[in-house]
């Protein structure tokens, strides 16, 4: 029976697999996440999450055999430029100001390996702030510092709750992990979990 691997060291995607029930061990990826800036966002996504399901492999070595290993990358993209994660409280501030009264898409791609069978796919949901206040996104950077998050926000806090207005496709997508879609790939691929 092959144990799966959570090549990711975020919390995040951490509590999604918790809540599937699935039983796994965490190895947080030491790859390098610079991209080609030509590739589209969804291909951007893929690439980031290949390179690091690939590096927890190369750690694994031989031991890769015994493992399935899923890695996700999550991305943010307004009028076709990514955002990133803030580099500090007032780049975070400035990202929000950029989303509030917009519609923008979430890209998580997954990349799921075993020693016989890889598959990358990803997903995309499409988030609509209502128009924010300038206190409302203070308070939100200030409370709860969204430096490690793509788009300087988590969907899950405070700011999802009051400031978002609308939300087509996967909710956990957002979060980081399209977890249904997983399950839904593990079962058909990896059927003797």
């Amino acid at each position: 029976m092959k144990k799966i691997i959570l090549a990711s060291g975020s919390p995040r995607r951490k509590l999604l697999m918790d809540w599937a029930e699935l039983t796994f061990n965490v190895m947080v990826s030491d790859a390098d996440e610079t991209y080609d800036p030509s590739l589209s966002p969804e291909n951007i996504a893929l690439s980031i999450a290949n390179k690091k399901n690939h590096a927890v492999q190369t750690q694994l070595g031989e031991y890769f055999k015994e493992h399935i290993l899923i890695a996700a990358d999550t991305i943010v993209v307004l009028n076709n430029k990514i955002i990133g994660k803030p580099k500090n409280r007032d780049a975070a501030i400035e990202i929000l100001t950029m989303l509030s009264g917009k519609i923008h898409e979430v890209i998580t791609a997954v990349d799921i390996r075993s020693l016989n069978h890889q598959e990358s796919f990803f997903d995309k949901t499409f988030v609509e702030f209502h128009s924010l206040t300038n206190d409302q996104i203070i308070h939100y950077v200030d409370q709860y510092k969204p430096y490690d998050k793509a788009g300087a926000y988590a969907i899950q806090e405070w700011i999802g709750v009051v400031g978002i207005k609308n939300i087509k496709g996967d909710f956990y997508n957002v979060m980081g992990l399209p977890i249904s879609r997983v399950l839904q790939v593990l079962e058909k691929e990896w059927k003797n979990l």
